[in-house]
């Protein structure tokens, strides 16, 4: 029987913030085994890295991460296990091949990651892909700074776009119970922002209820003394029902910012890609939205390049962008993935020709931000401190505009700022992504 009480674990978390969440439960587990935790990548005995298989540069991602780790086998280095999207999709082309990994667990197999383990230690290369019961529902450790933290409602996808990989690797859309989720939230002590995250928030109970449930568990979670305010994450554009607008516009601890990803603007394309809507429904959602809220934030996704996107089609979303003036965008190139239906589509989109429609849709996107950030130049902001940048010699942290990790940042100067405390800055200047300011107490 090995004792992992004498055993240094590390982890490398790689790819969405949901998978971020299935890591640290998978570390509380091992703390509850009273493994030790490191983030020492030269002292641990055990390395997991949980990946992401999403797209071929994320799969090529977590294949390079397992090999770099294998060099520290010279070493302290005993075991490497590979868990979460890679193994679950690809474990026949990965567990012979990648021998440099001891233990291969899925999506739905953390809660058997000791018992593969043990059987790593007797001497075999451990295939536990589809073993598990997705019985880890306990506590977390959480990796995020000590003020945020996300809240993972659901997992997998039932939407079934034609190039998406989510619903083979992570299956239909399965809601966590509401009562598993505010015991959750409760567990993770004075949160700053909590951050509801699913492949699809907007659908969160439709499974488990037989109705949506989205603003019921937001009345809740926003009701824990310990919960500051709630942010909402990757919302479908359809599913944004008056309700669950007037929930935002009323609840006091709901930040007024919705990410919504839609993909693209033209009908033809988002018909090809299976997603509803389209252009015209789209922007009377953004107007409805902000007549009703008129302060709230708007964030989206955008794929370029999608087979048979002509030139006026992408030209169209540029147009789109202007139309629409969000707050926030990510853009990305088309990724042509084998096993969605969208990979054999005709016309495929040469590589130089996505690469150059993705830089101008950047370019709008700067332009619409820069004029929008340049409005709060001379005003106060509340800001949430996120911590220091030591580069900069100064605090940065967030408006209610901007989520982590994936929006701009303010950075500003202060006599004194704590993370996870809010202070109201003076704005003084702007670029097309951050702001810049001081407190009133920062004497230059």
């Amino acid at each position: 029987m090995i004792d992992y009480s004498q055993k240094k674990f590390g982890v490398i978390s790689l790819g969405c913030d949901k998978n971020r969440v299935d890591t640290e439960k998978l570390l509380y587990l091992i703390k509850s085994r009273s493994g030790i935790l490191t983030d020492d990548i030269n002292s641990a005995n055990i390395l997991i890295v949980n990946t992401c298989s999403f797209l071929n540069e994320s799969r090529k991602e977590a294949v390079e991460t397992v090999l770099d780790c294998a060099k520290y086998k010279s070493g302290v280095l005993e075991k490497i296990a590979v868990t979460g999207c890679l193994p679950q999709k690809y474990v026949g082309e990965t567990f012979p091949e990648l021998i440099e990994a001891d233990v291969f667990l899925g999506t739905e197999d953390y809660d058997k990651f000791f018992e593969a383990l043990d059987k790593s230690y007797l001497g075999q290369r451990v295939n536990y892909v589809g073993k598990g019961e997705n019985l880890l529902t306990g506590g977390r450790v959480v990796t995020t700074p000590v003020h945020y933290a996300y809240l993972k409602i659901a997992d997998g996808c039932s939407n079934r776009c034609t190039y998406c990989l989510i619903p083979k690797i992570r299956g239909k859309y399965v809601s966590y119970p509401i009562g598993q989720l505010v015991e959750e939230a409760a567990s993770l002590g004075e949160i700053s922002e909590l951050i509801l995250v699913a492949q699809d928030t907007t659908r969160y109970g439709i499974d488990l209820y037989g109705q949506k449930k989205l603003t019921e568990i937001l009345q809740k979670l926003t009701a824990l003394v310990n919960i500051n305010s709630v942010r909402l994450l990757y919302c479908y554009p359809d599913m944004i029902d008056d309700g669950l607008v007037e929930e935002i516009k009323s609840n006091k601890k709901i930040v007024k910012y919705l990410d919504i990803p839609l993909q693209h603007s033209e009908d033809r394309i988002l018909k090809l890609m299976n997603r509803p809507g389209g252009r015209e429904k789209y922007l009377s959602l953004f107007a409805k939205l902000r007549k009703e809220i008129p302060e709230i934030a708007i964030r989206s996704t955008f794929i370029t390049g999608f087979p048979s996107e002509t030139e006026e089609e992408f030209n169209s979303l540029c147009g789109f962008l202007y139309e629409a003036q969000l707050d926030n965008c990510g853009f990305f190139a088309y990724s042509r993935e084998p096993d969605t239906a969208a990979y054999n589509l005709k016309e495929q989109v040469p590589y130089p020709v996505k690469r150059r429609r993705v830089k101008r849709l950047y370019a709008v996107q700067r332009e619409i931000s820069e004029k929008k950030l340049k409005a709060y130049v001379g005003k106060k902001l509340r800001v949430l401190c996120d911590g220091i940048d030591y580069e900069r010699n100064c605090f940065y942290g967030r408006a209610y505009f901007s989520a982590p990790e994936i929006d701009g940042k303010i950075y500003f100067n202060s006599a004194n700022a704590e993370q996870g405390k809010y202070y109201e800055v003076l704005i003084t200047k702007n670029d097309s992504y951050d702001l810049f300011g001081h407190t009133e107490d920062y004497i230059a």
